[in-house]
């Protein structure tokens, strides 16, 4: 038998990050794929509501209790006019969507959306066009989304039968707009400077929004940091999050290393969190820009079937990631570096939910089926909720490819102080042996193992198919609490959720 290694754990109530915004588990839904269209609208579909969504789908989104998410896109959005999305379906434009290449009929646009968020029990964080756009057809959605009635923008909504106002309250200030593959590219300065503009207005429409600047569209960019800095010192008085976009592959096949991209997750969020805090004493402002790390998933299956799909079909299978059992550990890693952030990183948004790099997939005309991925987001999200708290944590390290110091251990703890109940995340990142945690909970007395969840397979390439569920949680986890020390044997490759109440 393989030998145990050893980990330490201290726990405290007074240990803490910060306050956990449940916006951070949130999630995504493009024009882009099958997402909108054979993903949750699908009108022929034999659980279709009457508005024509798929009810096996809402589901499931419910089940994850997905907080907020962030519409119509992404790269979608650089070339969208939002007034083809609303109105009566039937005189409704087809239009080329040059991000994706495909043509969009529209039969979804900003009404039908949000319909679909509400039944789902989730908030909307639109974003507007700043590509080929700009200030005024800004100001006009959110006059006609959240303006309760009697101007032009807001009565046109109430005659399209949408009497109430959606209130919606994030808002995106375009998307990577740093991005040569971006539909209207712009410089910091230039984007800095349309954001601003943009942002004024909607304000003066509506005081009540948060707003989003668009930050790197991802750590690699050349112009990053640089682009962080630039864009905060036009927008910093008016916007109130930057963005942050990252995907993650494992393209050599390289287990060890790939187990380790949450710290580059890490360092990334502390990054953009430093740029933030010297444009602030640059500044000499009191108010604090937070995160929105409103693009995170692993995304690189799909590259290579991406390339022969046939140009300017609707909803053509784009981006269908068919995830494994290693993808789901990563994924978890993510979790917990974002949780650990907690205290900066108030939205997060997984991309996306369905059909495109998502946890949901559909079937057209068939069955709905989770993804690995969607258990540990499912855990997070319906655990997670509460304070994050810091542990002191001692763990044996390794050395991959890209990263020294790689903890075999990367866990997190949430207290939720309502219902007294204390959530351990963990993943062991192990090939070869179980971690025996000792967990010092000297301040949650009386405390009890309730539930130990565990995710693992002996296979890391392991999928779950539209008939195939090779990928499943049990909770028949081996976790107690001994004299005040918690004790947990966690499986080499594995998910953990150890959930404690009093």
């Amino acid at each position: 038998m393989t030998n145990q290694l050893k980990v330490k754990m201290i726990l405290s109530k007074e240990f803490k990050v910060g306050k956990i915004d449940d916006r951070i588990y949130g999630s995504f839904i493009e024009h882009l794929g099958r997402a909108v269209y054979e993903g949750i609208y699908e009108p022929a579909h034999s659980s279709a509501n009457e508005q024509g969504f798929r009810q096996d789908v809402m589901d499931m989104v419910r089940e994850l209790k997905v907080p907020l998410i962030r519409y119509p896109g992404g790269n979608f959005v650089s070339g969208y006019n939002w007034e083809d999305g609303v109105g009566p379906v039937e005189s409704r434009p087809r239009r080329l969507d040059l991000a994706w290449k495909s043509t969009e009929p529209n039969h979804v646009g900003t009404n039908e959306f949000m319909n679909w968020a509400t039944q789902v029990g989730a908030e909307v964080n639109m974003a507007v066009n700043l590509g080929t756009r700009g200030v005024d057809a800004a100001r006009n959605l959110v006059e006609y989304c959240n303006h309760p009635g009697g101007s032009y923008w807001s009565d046109l909504r109430i005659s399209h039968g949408w009497k109430e106002a959606h209130r919606i309250k994030t808002w995106c200030l375009g998307n990577e707009m740093d991005g040569p593959w971006q539909i209207g590219q712009k410089t910091a300065d230039e984007y800095g400077r349309i954001a601003v503009e943009s942002a004024k207005a909607m304000k003066l429409v509506d005081p009540s929004i948060e707003l989003v600047a668009c930050g790197s569209s991802s750590s690699a960019m050349t112009t990053f940091a640089e682009w962080e800095a630039t864009v905060l010192d036009h927008t910093y008085e008016q916007v109130d999050y930057i963005s942050l976009h990252n995907y993650y592959a494992n393209r050599d096949n390289d287990l060890s290393n790939y187990l380790a991209q949450s710290l580059d997750m890490n360092h990334f969020i502390k990054s953009v969190a430093s740029i933030c805090d010297y444009v602030k004493a640059k500044k000499r402002s009191k108010k604090t820009i937070y995160l929105s790390f409103d693009e995170w998933n692993v995304w690189f299956h799909s590259n290579e079937a991406d390339k022969k799909i046939e140009p300017w079909s609707v909803a053509p299978p784009l981006l269908e990631d068919i995830y494994n059992f290693e993808d789901a550990l990563v994924v978890g890693t993510l979790l917990i570096t974002l949780l650990k952030n907690a205290d900066r990183v108030k939205i997060a948004c997984l991309a996306q939910l369905v059909n495109v790099i998502a946890p949901i997939m559909t079937d057209k005309e068939g069955d709905a089926w989770r993804q690995t991925i969607y258990y540990p987001y499912m855990h997070t999200s319906v655990y997670g909720r509460g304070t994050a708290l810091n542990p002191i944590i001692s763990s044996p390290v390794y050395d991959s490819k890209d990263f020294t110091d790689v903890p075999y251990l990367e866990s997190t703890a949430v207290y939720d102080e309502t219902n007294e109940t204390l959530t351990i995340f963990a993943v062991n990142r192990s090939q070869e042996a179980p971690l025996l945690l000792e967990g010092d909970i000297r301040d949650f007395t009386n405390y009890r193992v309730i539930e130990h969840i565990v995710l693992e397979n002996d296979d890391v390439k392991a999928t779950n198919q539209i008939n195939r569920t090779n990928v499943v949680p049990h909770n028949g986890g081996d976790a107690e609490v001994r004299d005040g020390t918690l004790l947990a044997h966690l499986p080499k490759l594995s998910w953990n959720v150890i959930r404690l109440a009093k």
